[in-house]
């Protein structure tokens, strides 16, 4: 018996079911297949299928569906995945170069991949505390106070008034600016939030006069900034979409609705093993490979989009899923969202 026929076998009755969402049999598969052989060719690969528990009979009835080892099988084959139409990545494109900042381009990104989709869609923020310091800018507010302007390469930006503690001329302030601008760059600019923290700490002891009451003010002030600890974030959407699909969930959707509320479940969704199986760099897990209790009926498709920080997104929904599709459309968000942010 082929390896290869049984494979084709069972790509049909996953694309099939998929289709349909109805148990395949060995007639159906003739009809809407060219698969060269007879039918009791097609019925003895069926059985050695399930018997290798690929397939399984859901009931009484002729038909077979995939089981999460036989998805496993089909989504270890895709060798590689089929790139989207041209149109389908003008689209991608248009919808997300509209975004305005880092916030919008993750909350437009959570709603264009339930949109592709038809799942649900979960977004990591880039981590702040791994994000490294582009560029820092003050702005005068007034007599007494500057606005601080921090971008860091995730494209997050941070704003936040610093207090001079007295009160200075336009010119004072001007200059002020003017002497400090370049060192606050000098010492932050690549590095990560923690020791450009450290750097502008050590550069406000150095400071001598005419500014160094004010500069070293603002010196620390920024460092007070760059060293806050921030939690990772995440964005979900497209919940819905698992509640029009109920019926391909063996259980209720109590579980898996609660398990997606907790914020830690949602980071461990978009975690991605080492040594983690992955199809052009998009990790697949299926049904009961999801240990989290509530998902084992579930499929996570997922990929990083943010190399510095493994930041990352992704796709949850039944494990009747179309993974070609699936995966070629995580794959292409993800890809803009690196643009847009590296940009």
């Amino acid at each position: 018996m082929s390896d290869e026929r049984k494979l084709q076998v069972l790509r049909a009755i996953v694309q099939d079911y998929v289709s349909t969402s109805e148990p395949v049999g060995s007639k159906a598969l003739l009809e809407r297949h060219q698969l060269g052989v007879s039918a009791a060719t097609v019925r003895n690969d069926m059985a050695a299928l399930e018997d290798e528990g690929l397939i399984a009979a859901p009931h009484t009835s002729a038909g077979r569906i995939p089981t999460d080892a036989g998805y496993r099988l089909y989504v270890d084959k895709l060798s590689q995945i089929k790139p989207l139409s041209k149109a389908e990545r003008k689209a991608i494109e248009q919808f997300l170069v509209r975004s305005v900042d880092l916030d919008d381009v993750l909350s437009r990104t959570v709603r264009l991949l339930s949109s592709l989709t038809g799942q649900a869609a979960v977004v990591q923020y880039p981590s702040l505390n791994t994000a490294t310091v582009r560029h820092v800018e003050l702005v005068p507010r007034a007599a007494d106070r500057l606005t601080l302007v921090v971008i860091l390469s995730t494209g997050q930006v941070e704003q936040r008034v610093i207090e001079l503690g007295r009160s200075l001329t336009e010119q004072e302030i001007d200059e002020l600016i003017n002497d400090l601008r370049a060192g606050l760059n000098d010492r932050t600019a690549g590095l990560r939030r923690s020791p450009a923290s450290h750097a502008l700490l050590r550069w406000a002891d150095e400071l001598s006069e005419p500014t160094q009451e004010a500069g070293s003010v603002v010196a620390t002030a920024v460092a007070g900034v760059l060293a806050e600890e921030r939690e990772d974030r995440v964005l979900l959407g497209g919940t819905a979409n698992l509640v029009r699909s109920s019926g391909d969930f063996a259980l209720s959707l109590g579980p898996l609705l609660d398990a997606l509320e907790e914020h830690m479940v949602l980071l461990r969704l978009l975690s991605h093993e080492v040594g983690e199986a992955a199809t052009d760099g998009v990790a697949v897990r299926i049904g009961t490979e999801n240990a989290i209790r509530g998902l084992t009926g579930t499929s996570v498709v997922t990929t990083a989009y943010d190399a510095d920080s493994l930041a990352s997104l992704g796709v949850l929904g039944p494990t009747r899923m179309d993974y070609p599709s699936t995966m070629a459309a995580v794959r292409a968000v993800a890809r803009y969202v690196a643009d847009i942010i590296d940009n």
